[in-house]
């Protein structure tokens, strides 16, 4: 077992300037690939903090990153900079920066969509994939409810308005919460900003969702998650997701021969990552991997 440092704050350039911060969780002993954490689309580096911890005490380095216009990095003056290919060569900016050739990679919702992306886009870079509530197919009704929520909220005044808000809105959906774990999603998800509660992300990301209508169609990944196919995964599916159905799950491990799934009770999309039976299962994962 290798010691907990605490994680270095990082900040690089982007190729248009902008400056991204991402966490590295250090381990000068590392006998395993790196783990390389993407979050949601609205969500922050921050998410990954106790499977960062168990794997860096496993013998991992561990990158969480911080997409543009979220956490602490900067925000981008043109909200349409928020697209896939703009995020996925930020990343590769940040791997460069690491010196990373080749990781474990692990993705929450968005993040997951970019892990299929970049298997796809650089062959041999992900060794290995958590994917946590996301698969090729995305379904709909899940993303209006995003729709609904993103870059929205009321003006609170303290922390615990903005983790009695949460409760309310989706403790229907995740059940299993505890009051302690909602006040850490509540600090994850907002910080407090010249004496009132303010979203750690920038408004403008709703108008990445402009196009999602009751009428779209939604664009499906499987030839991008084909070539994640060949290496292992472990899928994480919140039993109460409205974003990715029992079917598709069922369908990625009829493509994926080395596929593991485990199903997080109590939760939605995405599971929070704060429960320990979910944080040992990716474990039990990430320690069968180089």
């Amino acid at each position: 077992m290798s010691s907990t440092l605490a994680p270095e704050n990082r900040f690089i350039l982007a190729r248009d300037g902008l400056r991204l911060h991402y966490l590295d969780y250090p381990c000068p002993d590392a006998t395993r690939l790196p783990l390389v954490c993407l979050p949601g689309l609205a969500r922050t580096a921050n998410d990954f903090f106790l499977a960062a911890q168990a794997a860096q005490q496993s013998g991992r380095r561990v990158l969480a990153l911080d997409y543009r216009g979220r956490g602490r990095s900067e925000w981008d003056k043109d909200w349409r900079h928020y697209a896939p290919d703009v995020e996925e060569d930020d990343i590769f900016a940040v791997l460069a920066d690491a010196g990373v050739t080749e990781a474990v990679f692990f993705g929450t919702s968005r993040g997951g969509l970019h892990a299929m992306r970049i298997a796809r886009a650089r062959p041999g870079l992900i060794r290995a994939a958590v994917l946590n509530d996301i698969g090729p197919v995305i379904e709909k009704s899940g993303l209006l409810l995003i729709k609904g929520y993103v870059g929205k909220m009321p003006p609170l005044q303290k922390m615990s308005d903005a983790a009695a808000l949460m409760r309310l809105t989706a403790s229907a959906v995740f059940p299993a919460i505890t009051p302690e774990q909602w006040e850490i999603f509540a600090r994850q998800t907002f910080e407090e900003k010249d004496g009132k509660i303010a979203l750690r992300y920038d408004p403008e990301l709703a108008h990445t969702l402009d196009d999602i209508t009751a009428e779209c169609d939604v664009e499906n990944l499987w030839e991008h998650f084909a070539a994640l196919a060949n290496v292992p995964i472990l899928a994480l599916r919140g039993e109460k997701s409205n974003i990715l159905s029992v079917e598709t799950l069922d369908e990625m491990a009829r493509r994926a021969p080395q596929l593991e799934r485990h199903t997080v009770p109590g939760q939605g999309h995405a599971p929070l990552l704060l429960d320990q039976p979910t944080i040992e299962r990716v474990m039990q994962f990430l320690n069968k991997q180089s």
